[in-house]
C-alpha cells in the first residue's frame, strides 16, 4: 500500500527544505508553505511508491 500524504500547514515553518528533497511531491504557496500538490494539498491520491522515501526523508527534516 502506498502512502497519501496532506501537510499541516499551520506546522509548517516555511523553511523549503522539502521540497528541494521531494519536488515532485510538495510545492509552496505564494506565502512559502508547504503543501502536497498531487491532490491539492488533500490527502486522497496516493504517493508514488519510487517517491515515498524522499517524501519519508522530507518530513524528518522538520524544524520543529
Amino acid at each position: 500500500m502506498m502512502p497519501f500524504t496532506m501537510v499541516e500547514q499551520n506546522t509548517c515553518i516555511a523553511c523549503r527544505i522539502c521540497n528541494l528533497v521531494v519536488p515532485n511531491v510538495l510545492d509552496h504557496t505564494a506565502d512559502g508553505f508547504v503543501f502536497a500538490f498531487l491532490d491539492d494539498n488533500e490527502g486522497v491520491i496516493e504517493v508514488p511508491e519510487d517517491l515515498t522515501e524522499d517524501l519519508e526523508d522530507a518530513f524528518s527534516c522538520r524544524g520543529y
